[in-house]
Protein backbone atom coordinates (compact mmCIF):
# COMPACT_ATOMS: atom_id res chain seq x y z
CA UNK A 1 0.00 0.00 0.00
CA UNK A 2 0.75 3.31 -0.85
CA UNK A 3 -0.32 7.11 0.28
CA UNK A 4 0.57 8.39 -2.28
CA UNK A 5 -2.78 10.44 -3.83
CA UNK A 6 -2.49 9.92 -7.11
CA UNK A 7 -1.86 5.65 -8.45
CA UNK A 8 -1.24 4.79 -12.00
CA UNK A 9 -1.27 1.41 -13.21
CA UNK A 10 -0.28 0.45 -16.72
CA UNK A 11 -1.98 -2.35 -19.21
CA UNK A 12 0.17 -2.49 -22.82
CA UNK A 13 -0.44 1.18 -24.56
CA UNK A 14 -3.20 2.06 -21.68
CA UNK A 15 -2.43 4.29 -18.28
CA UNK A 16 -4.93 4.20 -15.38
CA UNK A 17 -4.81 6.87 -13.26
CA UNK A 18 -6.56 6.71 -9.76
CA UNK A 19 -7.34 9.68 -7.61
CA UNK A 20 -7.07 8.33 -3.80
CA UNK A 21 -7.24 11.01 -0.69
CA UNK A 22 -9.60 9.84 1.48
CA UNK A 23 -12.11 10.76 2.41
CA UNK A 24 -13.36 12.52 -0.24
CA UNK A 25 -10.98 12.53 -3.23
CA UNK A 26 -10.56 16.30 -3.17
CA UNK A 27 -7.67 18.31 -4.79
CA UNK A 28 -5.09 20.40 -2.96
CA UNK A 29 -2.08 22.33 -4.79
CA UNK A 30 0.17 18.99 -4.00
CA UNK A 31 -2.21 16.43 -5.56
CA UNK A 32 -2.74 18.78 -8.56
CA UNK A 33 0.79 18.99 -9.36
CA UNK A 34 1.37 15.37 -9.46
CA UNK A 35 -1.44 14.68 -11.69
CA UNK A 36 -0.43 17.57 -13.88
CA UNK A 37 3.21 15.52 -13.98
CA UNK A 38 0.95 12.21 -14.41
CA UNK A 39 -1.17 13.35 -17.54
CA UNK A 40 2.34 15.19 -18.78
CA UNK A 41 4.30 11.65 -18.84
CA UNK A 42 1.63 10.24 -20.59
CA UNK A 43 1.20 12.99 -23.11
CA UNK A 44 4.84 12.51 -23.72
CA UNK A 45 5.08 8.49 -23.84
CA UNK A 46 4.78 7.31 -27.37
CA UNK A 47 3.89 3.61 -25.87
CA UNK A 48 1.30 4.96 -24.28
CA UNK A 49 -1.88 5.68 -26.14
CA UNK A 50 -4.90 5.83 -23.81
CA UNK A 51 -5.69 7.11 -20.18
CA UNK A 52 -8.33 6.45 -17.68
CA UNK A 53 -9.00 8.10 -15.03
CA UNK A 54 -11.24 7.09 -12.44
CA UNK A 55 -11.15 7.72 -7.90
CA UNK A 56 -10.88 4.97 -5.44
CA UNK A 57 -13.95 4.52 -2.88
CA UNK A 58 -17.73 3.92 -3.81
CA UNK A 59 -18.54 7.88 -2.15
CA UNK A 60 -16.99 10.15 -3.85
CA UNK A 61 -15.31 10.81 -7.12
CA UNK A 62 -14.59 14.09 -6.52
CA UNK A 63 -15.66 17.28 -4.86
CA UNK A 64 -13.11 19.57 -6.67
CA UNK A 65 -11.00 21.86 -4.08
CA UNK A 66 -10.33 20.77 -1.14
CA UNK A 67 -11.63 23.78 1.20
CA UNK A 68 -9.93 22.01 4.44
CA UNK A 69 -6.19 22.80 2.55
CA UNK A 70 -7.49 26.15 1.90
CA UNK A 71 -8.22 26.87 5.01
CA UNK A 72 -5.05 25.35 5.80
CA UNK A 73 -3.30 27.68 3.37
CA UNK A 74 -3.36 26.75 0.11
CA UNK A 75 -4.03 29.62 -2.14
CA UNK A 76 -7.04 29.53 -4.65
CA UNK A 77 -5.02 31.23 -6.82
CA UNK A 78 -1.93 29.36 -6.11
CA UNK A 79 0.31 27.13 -8.25
CA UNK A 80 -1.81 23.82 -9.55
CA UNK A 81 1.18 22.37 -11.64
CA UNK A 82 1.52 21.71 -15.60
CA UNK A 83 -1.79 21.12 -16.56
CA UNK A 84 -3.87 23.22 -14.26
CA UNK A 85 -6.34 22.10 -12.13
CA UNK A 86 -6.35 18.71 -11.82
CA UNK A 87 -3.36 18.31 -14.15
CA UNK A 88 -5.96 18.14 -17.43
CA UNK A 89 -7.59 21.76 -17.58
CA UNK A 90 -4.75 23.71 -19.08
CA UNK A 91 -2.34 21.14 -20.21
CA UNK A 92 -1.03 21.86 -23.61
CA UNK A 93 -1.11 19.63 -26.81
CA UNK A 94 -2.39 16.77 -25.28
CA UNK A 95 -3.78 14.96 -28.01
CA UNK A 96 -4.50 11.47 -26.79
CA UNK A 97 -7.72 10.19 -25.96
CA UNK A 98 -8.90 10.46 -22.05
CA UNK A 99 -11.83 8.19 -20.87
CA UNK A 100 -13.36 9.33 -17.26
CA UNK A 101 -15.24 7.02 -15.13
CA UNK A 102 -17.39 8.74 -12.43
CA UNK A 103 -18.40 6.60 -9.37
CA UNK A 104 -20.36 8.59 -6.98
CA UNK A 105 -20.24 12.39 -6.24
CA UNK A 106 -19.05 14.39 -8.95
CA UNK A 107 -19.00 18.05 -8.30
CA UNK A 108 -17.51 21.46 -8.83
CA UNK A 109 -13.88 21.14 -10.00
CA UNK A 110 -14.43 17.38 -9.86
CA UNK A 111 -17.23 18.08 -13.02
CA UNK A 112 -14.36 20.00 -14.00
CA UNK A 113 -11.89 17.54 -14.18
CA UNK A 114 -14.44 15.30 -15.33
CA UNK A 115 -15.37 17.73 -18.66
CA UNK A 116 -11.58 18.02 -19.31
CA UNK A 117 -11.73 13.97 -20.54
CA UNK A 118 -13.15 12.98 -24.27
CA UNK A 119 -15.91 10.78 -23.09
CA UNK A 120 -17.56 10.40 -19.50
CA UNK A 121 -18.73 7.17 -18.19
CA UNK A 122 -20.51 7.04 -14.90
CA UNK A 123 -21.93 4.43 -12.44
CA UNK A 124 -26.15 4.70 -11.48
CA UNK A 125 -24.99 6.10 -8.11
CA UNK A 126 -23.40 9.21 -9.60
CA UNK A 127 -24.57 12.88 -8.82
CA UNK A 128 -22.97 16.10 -9.97
CA UNK A 129 -23.21 20.19 -9.51
CA UNK A 130 -21.85 23.06 -9.82
CA UNK A 131 -22.15 24.19 -6.17
CA UNK A 132 -19.25 27.31 -6.23
CA UNK A 133 -22.02 29.76 -5.68
CA UNK A 134 -22.65 28.40 -2.37
CA UNK A 135 -19.38 29.08 -1.64
CA UNK A 136 -18.91 32.65 -3.21
CA UNK A 137 -16.77 31.89 -5.83
CA UNK A 138 -17.23 31.42 -9.85
CA UNK A 139 -16.90 27.54 -11.41
CA UNK A 140 -14.49 29.17 -13.88
CA UNK A 141 -13.69 26.45 -16.51
CA UNK A 142 -17.33 24.93 -16.14
CA UNK A 143 -18.78 28.69 -17.05
CA UNK A 144 -16.45 28.29 -19.90
CA UNK A 145 -16.79 25.23 -21.14
CA UNK A 146 -20.43 23.94 -20.33
CA UNK A 147 -22.69 26.37 -22.03
CA UNK A 148 -20.84 25.03 -25.01
CA UNK A 149 -21.35 21.36 -24.67
CA UNK A 150 -25.11 21.24 -23.59
CA UNK A 151 -27.97 23.69 -24.31
CA UNK A 152 -27.36 27.63 -23.23
CA UNK A 153 -29.93 27.68 -20.73
CA UNK A 154 -29.78 24.02 -19.19
CA UNK A 155 -25.79 25.11 -18.32
CA UNK A 156 -27.47 28.76 -16.64
CA UNK A 157 -29.49 26.64 -14.92
CA UNK A 158 -26.90 24.27 -13.50
CA UNK A 159 -24.24 26.99 -13.20
CA UNK A 160 -26.83 29.52 -11.09
CA UNK A 161 -28.40 27.59 -9.25
CA UNK A 162 -25.72 25.06 -8.17
CA UNK A 163 -28.37 22.21 -8.25
CA UNK A 164 -27.58 18.81 -8.18
CA UNK A 165 -28.54 16.32 -11.19
CA UNK A 166 -28.26 12.81 -11.70
CA UNK A 167 -26.83 10.75 -14.38
CA UNK A 168 -29.78 10.20 -16.21
CA UNK A 169 -30.17 14.12 -16.29
CA UNK A 170 -26.07 13.97 -17.06
CA UNK A 171 -26.74 11.75 -19.94
CA UNK A 172 -29.73 13.14 -21.19
CA UNK A 173 -27.76 16.14 -21.93
CA UNK A 174 -25.28 14.42 -23.74
CA UNK A 175 -22.58 14.96 -20.91
CA UNK A 176 -22.27 11.20 -20.56
CA UNK A 177 -21.43 8.05 -23.07
CA UNK A 178 -22.80 5.81 -20.98
CA UNK A 179 -24.46 4.71 -18.10
CA UNK A 180 -23.02 1.53 -15.52
CA UNK A 181 -23.50 -0.24 -12.40
CA UNK A 182 -21.05 0.59 -9.91
CA UNK A 183 -19.32 -3.04 -10.52
CA UNK A 184 -19.16 -2.50 -14.21
CA UNK A 185 -18.11 0.93 -14.51
CA UNK A 186 -14.20 0.06 -14.41
CA UNK A 187 -14.90 -2.84 -16.82
CA UNK A 188 -16.09 -0.55 -19.29
CA UNK A 189 -14.01 1.65 -19.30
CA UNK A 190 -11.14 -0.40 -19.78
CA UNK A 191 -13.42 -2.14 -22.74
CA UNK A 192 -13.63 1.49 -24.26
CA UNK A 193 -10.31 2.19 -23.59
CA UNK A 194 -8.37 -1.03 -25.74
CA UNK A 195 -11.13 -0.45 -28.52
CA UNK A 196 -9.35 2.98 -29.10
CA UNK A 197 -5.72 1.52 -28.11
CA UNK A 198 -6.77 -0.66 -31.21
CA UNK A 199 -7.35 2.60 -33.43
CA UNK A 200 -4.94 4.90 -34.80
CA UNK A 201 -2.87 6.86 -33.22
CA UNK A 202 -2.02 9.74 -35.60
CA UNK A 203 -5.56 9.93 -36.19
CA UNK A 204 -7.14 10.85 -32.94
CA UNK A 205 -4.13 13.19 -32.36
CA UNK A 206 -5.05 14.98 -35.40
CA UNK A 207 -9.27 14.65 -34.03
CA UNK A 208 -7.67 16.28 -30.79
CA UNK A 209 -6.22 19.17 -31.73
CA UNK A 210 -8.20 19.66 -34.99
CA UNK A 211 -11.47 19.90 -32.29
CA UNK A 212 -9.78 21.93 -29.76
CA UNK A 213 -8.39 24.77 -31.96
CA UNK A 214 -11.26 25.12 -33.99
CA UNK A 215 -13.53 25.73 -30.88
CA UNK A 216 -12.90 29.28 -31.86
CA UNK A 217 -12.47 29.47 -35.18
CA UNK A 218 -14.84 30.00 -38.57
CA UNK A 219 -15.60 26.64 -39.78
CA UNK A 220 -14.20 27.85 -42.89
CA UNK A 221 -10.66 28.96 -41.90
CA UNK A 222 -10.26 25.57 -39.80
CA UNK A 223 -11.25 24.02 -42.93
CA UNK A 224 -8.42 25.19 -44.60
CA UNK A 225 -5.95 24.99 -41.91
CA UNK A 226 -6.94 21.17 -42.21
CA UNK A 227 -6.60 20.46 -46.16
CA UNK A 228 -3.47 23.11 -46.32
CA UNK A 229 -1.98 20.26 -43.74
CA UNK A 230 -1.15 23.48 -41.31
CA UNK A 231 -2.45 21.60 -38.06
CA UNK A 232 0.88 19.93 -36.97
CA UNK A 233 -1.19 16.64 -36.32
CA UNK A 234 -2.77 16.66 -39.50
CA UNK A 235 0.70 17.32 -41.61
CA UNK A 236 1.99 14.55 -39.61
CA UNK A 237 -0.44 12.21 -40.25
CA UNK A 238 -0.86 12.49 -43.87
CA UNK A 239 2.48 11.96 -44.67
CA UNK A 240 2.70 8.43 -42.23
CA UNK A 241 2.78 5.51 -42.78
CA UNK A 242 0.02 4.64 -40.78
CA UNK A 243 -2.09 6.67 -43.38
CA UNK A 244 -0.62 4.61 -46.09
CA UNK A 245 -1.50 1.13 -44.41
CA UNK A 246 -5.31 2.41 -43.80
CA UNK A 247 -5.99 2.66 -47.70
CA UNK A 248 -3.76 -0.44 -48.29
CA UNK A 249 -5.67 -2.29 -45.44
CA UNK A 250 -9.26 -1.18 -47.07
CA UNK A 251 -8.12 -2.37 -50.66
CA UNK A 252 -7.06 -5.57 -49.42
CA UNK A 253 -10.05 -6.11 -46.96
CA UNK A 254 -7.98 -6.63 -43.79
CA UNK A 255 -7.77 -4.62 -40.50
CA UNK A 256 -4.94 -2.21 -40.95
CA UNK A 257 -1.82 -2.55 -38.37
CA UNK A 258 -1.21 0.98 -36.65
CA UNK A 259 2.25 1.83 -36.04
CA UNK A 260 1.83 5.53 -35.05
CA UNK A 261 3.87 6.97 -37.28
Amino acid sequence: MTDAPVKTRTKGAILEVTLDRPKANAIDLKTSVIMGETFRAFRDDDSLRVCILRAEGEKFFCPGWDLKAASDGDAVDGDYGVGGFGGLQELPHLNKPVICAVNGICCGGGLELALSCDLILASDNATFALPEIRSGTVADAASIKLPKRIPYHVAMDLLLTGRWFDAEEALRWGLLKEITTPEDLLPKAWALAELLASGPPLVFAAIKEVVREAEDMKFQDALNRITKRQFATVDRLYGSEDNLEGARAFAEKRDPVWKGK
